[in-house]
């Protein structure tokens, strides 16, 4: 009940012939099931680990209405004040009290498929499909295949047969060629096995089971190699306006930039008049999430605390021309966390910038870990389209994004938040080749990175999804919207964990110790396409 990995790992290669089942484990409670992966990779490595029941199947909470007629889920403590309560702690399901999926849900489904796929010569479309089943052959399932290149859907297939075997895996050949396919795309193979007949509450035409390969890697582009500026848009080269006693400003016909020189944050991005940050907004290091429940459960909001809102000192902010684009440097303290950190800017004349943050911890301080590493700002309420290439559709996180599959989508800010009954961090979504937040016109902002970005866009600000020190009784359908996007840039965030929700922390590999980090991103101004 609740073993941990290792000791799940011990107690599988022990001595003795019983096995083990955990008759609890994989605690659901919130935005979690991280790190579930870690656990059926133990299942499937020994017999002797049969499985466990997760705990548990659903939300329990029962539907009320506000004065204002909002619909929310009550647990604990909201029926009167006497009562002994422990809060939302029922609410712990793959599902909700409705029988909707909670996000998590979609990687339990992930793991408990009995098709797996493992490359072949995938150049020539050959595959090994393994059928885990003990008993059932796979004769009612055939194979559906896509390739993708840089996220679109470019062949499909489809193979009507699948003679195989309980627990033995056969090749199969996909009819797919990749001549003429550019050498540094990104190439990906979706299969999804699905029914051909109906079998008891399952339709036919159901996905049984599904994965996604990878046939060649997406190539992170260096700032040195995104697409050249085009010089017949430019109506001016930048100049850097250093007049100003409050801002330094930096613009031409096109683009409007500006630096507080009191904090040396980006504070202001015009792109042809129209504002892309919101007013007072600022580009700003982030270290912090809204806790969710297991956090709590660790009392991370606590041992956290130092990353919520540190001191940011400006030590100096310096700029400077190189071979025609503006650079900035701003340099800072970070007393609370005994830090210093660099933000560099690099700007074109299309107004494209290159920002890059550089923490440099003192390994000789003691600090606690942290939620994330990135850097946050507010874009206009109605820039409120998303379109983006990374994992998707559902959110996903460091150790819960194995059934998220590479692709493009298209979503909008509002379909991102989830309403957890108690609120929470939500809406993340990981692998990010790039993401583009636009208004309904085409105007808004692209983001990239060197690397993968960690990002969320949301009209709800983390201040108001976090509970603060203590858990109060609120719930996520009530919390009001905020009249802005709030734009979450990462290198990385914290996993969830899914041990247990009163004291465990997610793996090892999937937290933040305190060190040194640096990440690069691009904003890039996408100017009205109508």
């Amino acid at each position: 009940m609740y073993l941990p990995y290792e000791q799940c790992a011990k107690y599988s290669q022990g001595q003795g012939n019983k096995p083990l089942i955990q008759c609890e484990y994989a605690h659901a409670m919130g935005n979690s099931e991280g790190g579930f992966k870690e656990y059926w990779e133990l299942i499937r490595k020994y017999p002797k680990y049969q499985g466990g029941f997760i705990w548990d199947f659903v939300d329990q909470s029962l539907r009320e209405k506000d004065a204002n007629g909002v619909q929310y889920y009550a647990y604990g403590g909201d029926f009167n004040p006497f009562d002994a309560s422990d809060k939302n702690f029922l609410d712990n399901g793959l599902i909700g009290p409705d029988r909707i999926l909670n996000p998590h849900m979609h990687e339990v489904g992930y793991y408990y498929q009995s098709i797996w796929i493992s490359p072949g010569d995938l150049a020539n479309g050959q595959l090994k499909v393994y059928n885990e089943n003990f008993f059932k052959d796979l004769k009612n399932c055939y194979a559906a295949w896509e390739i993708l290149v840089n996220g679109q859907a470019v062949q499909s297939g489809i193979i009507p047969a699948l003679d195989i075997q309980p627990q033995t895996t056969s090749t199969i050949h996909l009819d797919y060629s990749l001549a003429g396919i550019p050498d540094k795309a990104e190439v990906l193979l979706n299969v999804r096995f699905k029914l051909k007949n109906a079998e008891s509450i399952l339709p036919a035409g159901y996905t049984v089971a599904r994965q996604q390969l990878t046939i060649s890697p997406y190539t992170y582009g260096k700032w040195a190699q995104t697409a050249p500026v085009d010089k017949g848009a430019v109506t001016g080269s930048l100049i850097i306006d250093d007049s100003d006693r409050n801002f330094l400003i930096i613009k031409n016909d096109r683009v409007h930039i500006e630096f507080n020189r009191e904090d040396g944050f980006l504070c202001r991005l015009d792109a042809e008049g129209k504002p892309m940050l919101e007013e007072h907004s600022e580009l700003t290091p982030n270290f912090w999430r809204a806790p969710t429940d297991n956090d709590f459960g660790a009392g991370l909001q606590r041992k956290y605390a130092v990353w919520k809102h540190p001191e940011i000192k400006l030590l100096s902010l310096e700029k400077g021309m190189e071979n025609g684009t503006v650079t900035v440097h701003a340099r800072y303290e970070l007393p609370s966390v005994s830090a210093r950190l660099l933000l560099s800017y690099q700007i074109d004349d299309n107004g494209k910038i290159r920002v890059t943050q550089q923490m440099q911890a003192d390994r000789s301080a003691t600090v606690p870990d942290m939620f994330r590493f990135g850097m946050q700002c507010r874009m206009p309420e109605e820039a409120d389209r998303i379109r983006y290439y990374g994992k998707g559709p559902f959110e996903n996180y460091l150790d819960r994004n194995n059934a998220s599959f590479i692709g493009e989508f298209s979503q909008t800010v509002d379909e991102q938040f989830y309403p957890y009954i108690r609120p929470q961090e939500t809406g993340t979504k990981t692998g990010v080749r790039w993401w583009e937040q636009t208004n309904r016109g085409g105007t808004g902002l692209k983001f990239y990175g060197d690397t993968a970005l960690s990002m969320s866009a949301l009209h709800y600000s983390i201040e108001s999804l976090d509970d603060g020190m203590e858990k109060h009784q609120r719930h996520g359908a009530q919390v009001p919207k905020v009249d802005y996007t709030n734009m979450c840039i990462d290198k990385v965030q914290m996993g969830l964990g899914c041990i247990n929700s009163w004291g465990a922390l997610p793996m090892e590999k999937y937290r933040l110790h305190y060190a040194d980090y640096s990440f690069s991103f691009v904003i890039e101004p996408i100017f009205s396409r109508l």
